[in-house]
């Protein structure tokens, strides 16, 4: 088991990585500091896992509740049922959550946490490679509107987050693949011989080789985690982590939540940021291919299905605009990402035209 510490003065916490944590009782009871517990998961974990995270909590006043699995049911009246589930069993503002699920159960979770009583403690049990390496670390909650993904939320950090690697097997490709463009997000922001590494292993990620997977994780969360320690409420350089998330965002906005992953709309917005960077002269040729041909590789989408100005009405709604000025975060070279409104907006409507075409998934 690895473990790193994601420093926050009192709010630090930390994360650990390995094989069969969900059966380690003593890595789960310290983090939960009153018997009052609900876990939330959805209906594709919960058959899986839920039996055994209950299993450590038979001296515990626990309960659970099950959402529907789905991006399109982030909402807040999805939200609303951890809530009236609380309510109902009259837990107490030192009550703890735990999100045993992907991306959407953490976010919705962690929310959940962030508003009831106004702030109780959860944990967070990822369970896809897309929320082990990125959306369980750093305390970002929240829920999607019509109008625009993840506009309504809060900062509210987990107690710990116990990431266990075993729990991949049963991951459906797709849901593996989205998780491999969050992980070539990091390369290219602040790693650029993690970003090689990947070129060079990508068929053993692919297998889910444990060894691998275990770096990938691990490499991934400690970029997030110096990342979030340094700016915890995104005034400055945790921005760097939505490389490519303000095309994506606007992809999935636009095509309806669900119909592409979340990291199968990352993809394509790397893609886009790259371009981009290029059409400024920021970023070699060269490196725009190298880009291109990893996120193949991994089987991710490289281009947008969404027309120009359909994607430039979506990306004014989002959170790094500052005064109705769109800010982007591209990339000056492989390993070093700038976040900037200073660009040519005639360059951005170009790389938007080159980069829509590709269906996907076929």
């Amino acid at each position: 088991m690895k473990t790193l510490r994601l420093e926050l003065g009192p709010r630090s916490y930390p994360i650990f990585i390995g094989a069969g944590l969900i059966d380690k009782h003593a890595l789960l009871t310290p983090y939960l500091p009153t018997a009052q517990v609900m876990i939330v998961s959805n209906e594709a974990v919960a058959p899986l896992y839920l039996a055994r995270v209950t299993a450590h909590l038979n001296d515990y006043d626990a309960g659970s509740v099950t959402l529907p699995d789905g991006e399109k049911y982030k909402t807040l009246e999805t939200m609303n049922r951890i809530i009236t589930a609380l309510l109902e069993r009259r837990f107490d503002r030192c009550c703890t959550l735990i999100a045993l699920g992907g991306g959407v159960v953490g976010d919705i979770t962690g929310f959940a946490a962030a508003c009831y009583q106004r702030g109780v403690n959860f944990v967070q049990i990822p369970t896809t490679l897309l929320s082990q390496v990125d959306s369980s670390v750093g305390g970002k909650t929240g829920v999607n509107h019509r109008l625009g993904k993840n506009m309504i939320g809060a900062f509210h950090q987990p107690r710990c987050v116990i990431a266990d690697i075993d729990t991949l097997a049963t991951l459906h490709p797709r849901e593996f693949r989205a998780g491999l463009a969050e992980v070539i997000k990091y390369g290219l922001i602040h790693d650029g011989d993690f970003f090689a590494w990947l070129e060079n292993h990508l068929p053993r990620l692919l297998e889910r080789d444990p060894a691998a997977l275990s770096y990938v994780i691990e490499r991934s969360c400690a970029i997030k985690a110096e990342i979030v320690a340094a700016d915890e409420r995104e005034y400055g350089m945790r921005a760097l982590l939505n490389l490519g998330h303000t095309f994506g965002h606007a992809i999935e906005t636009g095509l309806g939540y669900g119909v592409w992953l979340h990291g199968e709309a990352v993809a394509a917005g790397l893609s886009m940021a790259a371009d981009l960077s290029v059409r400024l002269g920021w970023l070699g040729e060269d490196e725009l291919r190298r880009i291109e041909s990893l996120l193949r590789q991994a089987g991710l989408p490289v281009r947008c299905p969404l027309s120009t100005d359909r994607m430039l009405r979506l990306m004014a709604v989002d959170k790094k605009a500052l005064d109705g000025a769109l800010r982007l975060v591209l990339l000056e070279k492989i390993g070093q990402a700038v976040v900037t409104g200073d660009y040519d907006r005639g360059r951005l409507r170009h790389t938007l035209a080159a980069c829509r075409a590709e269906p996907f998934p076929a």
